[in-house]
């Protein structure tokens, strides 16, 4: 598994602390030594650990680099003006079972990135080959999916926006492949962003430990309910020094939930431009805390302006949930998903006010041809719908003279078919392509006509 920087490398690790006072009855029961009645977490971890299984991935680095004019004239024009080198790697990282029937697993993406192959490791040392359902990289989350006849067991996923700083979180991975470990902490801190890590930030802070292969492993509560998948470690020293971060379990909610559904995320957009509240600026426009978000532009047309905000509006919670940071507000718009409708708290004018919101298409909705099928390469694809209804997956856009546009295919062109199986959407043709056949036939509709374009 590669690191990621900022400091940063995602992963996570464990070591189990008896510091924790029983909170309810299914979190850290009493165990009896020596006729003494102790705290200990191990009642509920046989309960949850489980659930948390280890990653292997095999893949191919491919890496280019052109040759140097001066050494094509001795070589020949004929030789290639580009090298191209595959080095095999391998990585290793966490998962979590978060639905035991249909198998599937969340982890992160970098763990399973340029993977050829994924290995999932069970709890009871099975090995069992999974298959990427799909993934976000804004988010740093993939969903694997596994079959196999042994009982899996799944974690249930906790409410995280009800977390507090001082709650109790413990973390479960394989840190440095050494094998399934446990660390206990506390929240650190709430809604961090402005890591560098990734595009969509909304991590909770932990000082549980976390380490190299702790990534996609699951941080819980003394419940032992998921309140978040680790990603990432502040690690000047390329160590731990308690400062770890996990994506929130609402946030994986989401996501996987449009992973299952469509096969990737459509991500949902307010239409604002905005920034951090100051205490400033808060109390400029009649505000006491320096909690929120500030609208600085609504955008025409967009979401917002159609529910009614404006400039100069502080958006200070998301469906009952408060707001720190326009951070925080990014993220959760952007993970909810289009055509989703959201309720705003918003302060204005010195008094709260509520807009109910349905949330527009991003334009990170549209897939590069390429990340289907190589041959069609300079096109790019979005889901067609008529009269709210999926028709079909349109070329928005081609570039002249690449694989896509040789093939025949033209900008406007909505592909309704594939080898005679019907397409609706997107996903439909991603999981067709997954194992493409040798000759792809795409069904077309041009205009008023019909039409077939043969894919090699």
């Amino acid at each position: 598994m590669r690191k990621k920087s900022l400091f940063v490398i995602s992963a996570l690790a464990l070591t189990i602390s008896a510091l924790m006072p029983p909170v309810t009855a299914n979190a850290a029961l009493p165990m009896a030594v020596n006729n003494q009645q102790i705290p200990s977490l191990a009642p509920m971890l046989e309960q949850v650990t489980p659930a948390v299984v280890s990653i292997a991935i095999e893949g191919k680095q491919v890496s280019k680099q052109q040759l140097p004019e001066a050494y094509r004239f001795f070589f020949g024009p004929n030789f290639p003006a580009e090298q191209v080198q595959e080095r095999p790697f391998r990585g290793l990282g966490s998962g979590v079972i978060i639905d035991a029937d249909k198998g599937y697993i969340v982890t992160n993406q970098h763990v399973i990135n340029h993977a050829d192959k994924i290995l999932v490791q069970l709890y009871d040392g099975h090995e069992v080959t999974a298959k990427l359902i799909g993934s976000d990289k804004a988010a740093d989350i993939a969903l694997l999916q596994i079959q196999t006849p042994q009982k899996l067991t799944a974690i249930k996923l906790a409410n995280s926006d009800k977390l507090r700083v001082g709650d109790f979180a413990i973390a479960i991975g394989n840190p440095f492949g050494l094998g399934q470990t446990v660390t206990s902490g506390i929240v650190s801190a709430l809604g961090r962003s402005g890591l560098n890590l990734e595009n969509i930030e909304d991590f909770i802070q932990t000082d549980a430990a976390i380490n190299s292969g702790n990534s996609g492993g699951a941080l819980i509560n003394l419940n032992g309910e998921l309140i978040g998948i680790n990603t990432a470690i502040l690690a000047p020293n390329k160590g731990n020094v308690g400062i770890g971060f996990a994506i929130p379990s609402n946030m994986v909610n989401n996501l996987t939930s449009q992973l299952i559904k469509f096969g990737r995320v459509q991500r949902g957009t307010l239409g604002i431009q905005g920034r951090e509240l100051t205490p400033e600026l808060a109390k400029t426009f009649g505000y006491n805390t320096n909690k929120g978000a500030f609208v600085n532009q609504v955008m025409p047309n967009s979401a917002a302006q159609k529910a009614g905000l404006k400039a100069g509006d502080i958006i200070t919670q998301v469906n009952g949930s408060p707001i720190r940071s326009f951070s925080e507000l990014r993220a959760k718009v952007a993970t909810l998903g289009a055509g989703k409708t959201l309720t705003l708290q918003v302060m204005r004018n010195g008094k709260l006010q509520q807009f109910a919101v349905t949330l527009g298409t991003s334009e990170n909705n549209i897939v590069k041809a390429d990340e289907l099928h190589t041959n069609l390469t300079g096109a790019q694809l979005t889901d067609v719908t008529v009269n709210g209804k999926p028709h079909g997956v349109e070329v928005n856009k081609i570039t002249q003279g690449s694989l896509a546009a040789r093939s025949g295919l033209r900008k406007g062109d909505i592909i309704i078919g594939l080898n005679r199986t019907p397409i609706s959407n997107l996903n439909q043709l991603r999981k067709l392509l997954q194992h493409p056949p040798q000759v792809i036939a795409l069904e077309i509709q041009r205009g008023n006509n019909v039409l077939y374009i043969i894919i090699r």
